[in-house]
């Protein structure tokens, strides 16, 4: 398990993007979700693509079939796909929570379930998932993995469906939740 201070520096980054993400929120900040929401109706308003439905679980494939490729992670594929699953369940308790707490509107007005974009903190999770399982074999791996995530995020405001704030939460809230479990994950298989 580790320390408490190894904990933290792996909580910077997304901790930053949550807290970025909640200034967010209001308009008055150096970044607003209104004004980035006016960005993308004059330059994008035609914008329409369902990439961001499948690009999201890219990374997770990647990681399976490098394995398959016999290209060995950090860990054995049983030993990834626990942390896989517990990383996934941490992420999709934290996202129900909060869009079942906030019901904060969409910018397409079609529902009120926007904060945070669960797309987003799910490619989070796969980019990180990839990152921790074969960054450290090669760089390009995790910028891979970051580059679709990031992407997402983009297609989701794009496609009108999420706020700037939903989106710098949900990428929040994928790094933490696999950091979180890389972190205190215990038991060898």
């Amino acid at each position: 398990v580790a320390s408490k201070e190894k904990i933290w520096k792996k909580a910077i980054v997304p901790v930053s993007l949550i807290t970025i993400g909640l200034i967010a929120i209001d308009e008055d900040n150096f970044i607003s979700r209104f004004h980035v929401l006016e960005e993308r109706q004059e330059h994008f308003s035609a914008f329409s693509s369902h990439l961001d439905d499948y690009l999201q679980y890219a990374p997770i494939a990647v990681g399976y079939g490098l394995e398959i490729a016999g290209v060995k992670g950090k860990n054995s594929a049983i030993e990834k796909s626990i942390l896989l699953l517990k990383s996934e369940l941490l992420m999709c308790t934290i996202v129900t929570i909060l869009k079942n707490t906030t019901n904060v509107q969409r910018p397409d007005s079609s529902s009120y379930n926007s904060f945070p974009s669960g797309h987003t903190a799910q490619a989070f999770v796969a980019a990180t998932f990839l990152h921790k399982e074969y960054g450290s074999k090669s760089i390009w791996y995790s910028i891979g993995g970051y580059t679709i995530a990031t992407a997402i995020g983009t297609f989701r405001v794009l496609n009108n469906r999420h706020w700037i704030s939903d989106v710098l939460v949900g990428a929040g809230v994928g790094i933490l939740s696999t950091e979180l479990v890389y972190a205190t994950h215990q038991y060898k298989w």
